[in-house]
């Protein structure tokens, strides 16, 4: 997921009550940065907030990073076949979640992409955007299926059948953003809005009472900061989340031709759809960061009959013969309405 939701202008502003004032928290974290607007109880100290929400978010980066090689992922995708590897706690639920969209998407989401990311240069393994040969791309495939992968919960392992590389990028920020969600909670901090690297979730209510909002940022936009009309559309977040994938920042062009980054795990090419983004609200981030990549995958037409299926809000914008045009499934609607 690419940094494609900001903030809108008025929730940079600090506001100050007399019990409770809303404090910015910001950060770094996995090559990204993530912001938090709280509504501090009387009280509380930001720097311990801030240290915590920091250790959150570095918590996640840790585990399940493929950029750092010490992390848990990398540990996991270096085993030796045939292995059984204990995992963190979080770690080993996102991957159970992860495993249970690839089945429920029937692969068009699949952690195990990972071979196929590196090879077309999007991945860790950075080098020259190329197009793979058909022998690179089906000697990568041999290395990629979510089915591959066997989960033990009681021991809370799974199993490295060898070869294969798990890619938790499409869904570690969302996590990490309801990670912080949950420690807020913990400490007593019960309005914020979180983001890390674009996906957002937001509870409870400002001090003067409205909802935290958040404008979607209008594909190909510069900087939704430069003006209303860089926004695609305002959301109102009312204890949900939200994330947004696109293709017109990350992508390569050869031969008069654009690739995108998101790779489609059934054929081990990047999809060729007409989509400029998507924007998923769900109730949490997880489930919103990893549901625009599987809506990416599926295109507007089969993305939309999974959404209706199964009552997923999500916003297509596409690239029109005049122009960008909005496709939303009936959730995504009545999300909108007060």
């Amino acid at each position: 997921m690419k940094r494609l939701i900001l903030l809108c202008a008025a929730l940079l502003l600090p506001f100050v009550a007399t019990a409770t004032d809303v404090r910015r928290f910001e950060g770094e974290v996995m090559g990204t940065t993530w912001s938090v607007n709280a509504v501090m109880p009387e009280g509380t100290d930001p720097e311990y907030i801030r240290k915590g929400i920091q250790a959150e978010v570095d918590k996640v980066d840790l585990q399940m990073s493929t950029w750092k090689p010490q992390s848990d992922l990398s540990r996991f995708n270096n085993a030796p076949a045939g292995t059984w590897q204990v995992l963190p706690p979080e770690f080993f639920d996102v991957l159970t979640y992860a495993l249970q969209l690839a089945s429920s998407s029937g692969g068009a989401y699949d952690p195990t992409v990972g071979p196929l990311v590196n090879l077309w240069g999007f991945g860790p393994d950075r080098h020259p955007h190329d197009i793979p040969t058909p022998e690179a791309i089906a000697a990568a495939k041999q290395r990629v299926g979510w089915q591959r992968i066997t989960l033990d919960p009681a021991g809370r392992r799974a199993r490295q059948p060898g070869g294969v590389y798990v890619d938790l990028s499409s869904v570690a920020k969302g996590y990490s953003v309801d990670q912080v969600a949950r420690w807020l909670d913990a400490q007593g901090v019960h309005a914020y809005l979180v983001e890390v690297g674009g996906e957002l979730r937001a509870h409870g209510r400002k001090p003067d009472g409205s909802s935290w909002h958040v404008g979607i940022e209008r594909p190909g936009a510069a900087s939704a900061a430069a003006g209303v009309d860089q926004i695609e559309r305002i959301i109102s977040l009312d204890d949900r989340a939200i994330a947004t994938s696109g293709d017109y920042r990350h992508f390569f062009e050869t031969g008069g031709k654009v690739f995108s980054h998101h790779i489609d795990p059934r054929t081990g090419y990047p999809v060729k759809h007409r989509i400029a983004s998507v924007s998923i609200i769900a109730a949490d981030c997880m489930h919103a960061d990893s549901l625009g990549t599987t809506m990416t995958v599926l295109g507007p037409e089969d993305g939309m009959a999974y959404a209706t299926q199964h009552d997923i809000a999500v916003l297509f914008v596409i690239y029109g013969d005049n122009g960008f045009e909005e496709r939303m499934s009936p959730a995504f609607a009545a999300a909108q309405k007060p």
